[in-house]
């Protein structure tokens, strides 16, 4: 009888194994993921208002994750299909939604996929994929539009003119630059909802980079582009195109938006154009500005009004600065020796403008003093009067806390308070003489509210500007800088520590953002919700010192909980090994392991494994990735010019490192060590690949890293990635598989003989992680990434895997998770085994109940 049953739980998993290597498989509906944040943390590439329904909303982050709020903001969701490849909906670039049916819309994301919707965002399809993918995988088009009264009409513009960290205007390159990730030159037409496309626009410039389309409400044949070319219309539906610049300075549009009152009719177009800046003497003028018109694009009128700035008034050191670097760069010539003298009316390049769309003469506009080539005091400026008097808005950082050239301000009308708020990140653009915000987005929903991303967060204003209120994390208490995302978060999560010597103090690393550990809920009503409190990174910034931002790894020293190490692989304090004895209030550079020859900012290699021997504290180890495969960025750009790769080990509780790879093989990538949990002199070290030549396999030492040598494991193994040994029954998980690998050479593979004999244990061609629960040994968890879009043919069902019987039935268990392609670590709860955790590439951490 217990041989039949045990027939039974074989077949079963066999049948499961082969299910998810040609099906779609759906995740278990009773286990869902909840992002616990913190929220945004990353760059909003765009942010799309509904144009009816002022709950819905969505978002574009950078991160490769897209979000939706139905609830106006309260939480947001992810769009992509959690039982998918990952792919989907991966960097929105566009959405819209048609004039006749608020439900319907459209997506492009930046494969040059178009998806569609028919319940107000909250689940998308695929339905055309523009082909021709470049050699970056990618296929990227800026724009999408639906014709006004005809749903099965669309509109897709090539280039990539958003792409604000690589598209650079300057003197020499007055047209933008090429990306070889994007197509130029046209832009597409279908009349029969994407069954079939035609090429239009075609004779304007094969480098053509549409950055607007527009259609005239009370003429839908007519559509406007505002393009790196100029702006065009056509009378046709696209057919044929004319300019359409007359009483425009440059007729280069670095912006294009419209209004239209139903009742009246009015439809006005309006345009933020290019700035150009000419030499004059020793100083420079300057032409740009705002423009619209009222007669259908025939004639523009200038509506900049007082919008210049008198630099000579700018006295701030930091502002004088970026105004050189960024008027250098656009004349191609040291402009601080040639043109000494500062201009009494000058302005930066704007790029982004809206107008309420109940309020013709109320406009918006933005800069982004971080990517683009912009300078000057503010990150939004306003005008109520159509154009005539303009003011600064969004007002953040040290220059507007402390109230410089104040007197300028006031003489021409502008407030001087600073009115953006934070979340986590407030102290940083306090404190630290922070001028520079990185805004990408501006937009406006149907009532007017107003949304930036200073900083790298969300704000809102629902008072016209006068205040910004983040809509990122929810604070469990005032001032108590403990944060509950609502969702929408664009962090690249990384390792996560769960036993901590505290018990439920759970240690979160993080990109850019730096270490966090849980925090109390306080009164918030949901107590499956995470509060989680930034401990290192931009709580630290003050001063003119930095925290560490982007944290590899974490360990806790194992007899004082209050002493944590940290490593970081890029941005401040990257290559150190780093010190807290106060539970995180602290920290201390104690030893410099790494430096390489790229920016300070830059990759200098990866760090993982941080592991500290529990009866000799003095002995710690890590290893550095040579070939990184679930890391951002996917590995060093600069030459290390001290460290190597492989085994660190240290015999003085982090002061001195040596590098312990004898034994290992030649050019090796150690992606993970584990320490055996009987006998911390003996280490095991996982041999990662990442090409077909890469050497990989899975070694011991038994003498503390002194030396290594192969452990017999299943020949058709090829690259290990993980090894788990189980507390309890000493049972052993070996993950393997890499990027362009075979079935046959990845999955998970299981040892009850300490190593002696192996069975596959779950079948995957590419498997990033095994967990087992400290709790129930019968529960496990694995990881699976997608490989290279080559092989999606072989495996359909990238995601977490969950058993609760020791591998005899499984469950995918991705509802929720964001990016089930590239889960970055998953585990167990050490104090309850129905809870469970993982983190995301670039969406944060998540927690899971399953019972």
């Amino acid at each position: 009888m217990l041989i039949s049953v045990n027939l039974n739980a074989q077949e079963k998993s066999s049948t499961f194994f082969k299910k998810i290597k040609t099906q779609r498989v759906e995740s278990d509906s009773t286990i869902e993921w909840k992002n616990f944040g913190p929220g945004m943390s990353g760059y909003n590439e765009e942010f799309w208002c509904h144009p009816t329904d002022t709950n819905v909303m969505f978002m574009g982050p950078d991160m490769h994750v897209s979000y939706g709020t139905w609830n106006n903001g309260k939480s947001w969701h992810s769009l992509k299909d959690y039982d998918g490849d990952g792919k989907c909906m991966e960097r929105v670039l566009d959405v819209v939604f048609s004039n006749q049916n608020p439900d319907f819309g459209l997506a492009l994301e930046r494969r040059g996929k178009i998806f569609e919707t028919y319940d107000r965002g909250r689940s998308w399809s695929l339905v055309y994929t523009i082909p021709g993918a470049t050699k970056y995988g990618t296929n990227v088009h800026t724009q999408i539009a639906i014709h006004p009264t005809n749903d099965d009409m669309w509109f897709v513009g090539a280039g990539d003119f958003w792409n604000v960290k690589a598209n650079h205007r300057s003197k020499e390159n007055i047209h933008g630059k090429k990306h070889p990730r994007a197509k130029y030159g046209y832009v597409l037409k279908t009349t029969n909802h994407g069954k079939s496309w035609k090429k239009v626009a075609t004779n304007i410039s094969e480098n053509l980079d549409v950055a607007r389309i527009i259609f005239n409400p009370n003429n839908p044949k007519q559509l406007f582009i505002a393009t790196n070319y100029g702006v065009y219309v056509s009378d046709n539906e696209g057919e044929d195109w004319k300019s359409s610049g007359k009483g425009l300075p440059n007729n280069l549009p670095r912006d294009f938006t419209s209004y239209y009152n139903p009742i009246t009719k009015e439809f006005v177009l309006f345009l933020v154009e290019q700035t150009i800046y000419e030499p004059k003497g020793k100083s420079i003028s300057t032409k740009g500005g705002v423009y619209k018109s009222t007669n259908n694009g025939e004639t523009w009128e200038n509506i900049t009004g007082n919008l210049g700035v008198n630099f000579n008034k700018i006295k701030d050191a930091s502002h004088r600065s970026n105004y050189h670097k960024a008027l250098s760069y656009f004349l191609g010539e040291n402009s601080k020796k040639q043109y000494p003298q500062f201009p009494e009316n000058t302005y930066s390049g704007f790029n982004r403008i809206v107008v309420n769309p109940i309020n013709k003469d109320e406009i918006y506009l933005v800069v982004n003093q971080r990517h683009d080539k912009s300078f000057g005091p503010g990150d939004a400026w306003k005008t109520e009067d159509g154009g005539i008097t303009w003011v600064i808005i969004a007002r953040a950082g040290e220059y507007w806390l402390n109230k410089k050239d104040k007197a300028y301000w006031e003489s021409k009308g502008n407030p001087i308070d600073a009115n953006v708020e934070f979340s986590h990140v407030a102290r940083s653009y306090e404190e630290l003489n922070e001028i520079r915000f990185g805004n990408r987005m501006l937009a406006i929903n149907s009532i007017g509210e107003v949304f930036i991303g200073v900083g790298q967060q969300t704000q809102r204003s629902v008072d016209g500007g006068v205040s910004w209120q983040q809509i990122d994390d929810i604070e469990t208490a005032p001032d108590s800088n403990a944060w509950i995302g609502r969702g929408g978060s664009d962090l690249p999560g990384r390792f996560m520590l769960l036993e901590t010597g505290i018990k439920k103090r759970y240690l979160f690393c993080s990109g850019e953002h730096g270490l966090w550990q849980s925090a109390d809920l306080g009164n918030y009503p949901d107590k499956d919700a995470v509060a989680v409190k930034q401990i290192e990174g931009q709580v630290h910034d003050h001063s003119g010192n930095h925290g560490a931002h982007s944290i590899s790894t974490v360990a806790v020293h194992p007899k004082d909980p209050n002493t944590i190490y940290i490593l970081m692989w890029r941005q401040e304090h990257r290559g150190k090994f780093r010190r807290s004895t106060d539970g995180g209030k602290t920290w201390e550079n104690i030893a410099t392991i790494f430096e390489a020859s790229n920016g300070s900012w830059e990759d200098l290699g990866y760090q993982y494994s941080l592991t500290i021997d529990p009866i000799n504290p003095e002995n710690i180890y890590f290893c550095a990735i040579r070939r990184p495969i679930q890391e951002v960025g996917g590995g060093s750009k600069g030459k290390l010019t001290k460290g190597d790769y492989g085994v660190y080990h240290s015999p003085d509780g982090g002061y001195t490192w040596n590098l312990k790879n004898n034994g290992l093989p030649d050019n090796s990538s150690v992606r993970r060590i584990v320490m055996h949990p009987d006998n911390p002199e003996t280490l095991y070290a996982c041999i990662n690949k990442k090409g077909t030549k890469d050497p990989s396999g899975l070694f011991i030492s038994t003498n503390k890293a002194k030396s290594w040598k192969k452990v017999k494991i299943p020949s058709e193994i090829e690259g290990v990635n993980n090894f788990f040994i189980d507390r309890n029954t000493k049972d052993m998980y070996l993950s393997a598989g890499y990027r362009v690998g075979s079935l046959e050479t990845g999955g998970v593979w299981k040892s009850t003989n300490n190593g002696n004999t192996w069975k596959k244990f779950f079948k995957a061609p590419y498997v990033w992680q095994t967990e087992v629960s400290s709790i129930n040994p019968k529960m496990i968890m694995v990881n699976v990434p997608a490989q290279v879009s080559s092989k999606f043919g072989q495996f359909k069902n990238p995601g977490i895997y969950l058993t609760k019987d020791g591998g005899e039935s499984w469950s995918k268990i991705n509802k929720g998770i964001g990016q089930p392609d590239k889960m970055v670590d998953i585990k167990f709860d050490p104090y309850n085994e129905n809870i469970i955790w993982c983190a995301g590439w670039g969406s944060g951490w998540f927690k899971a109940v399953c019972e």
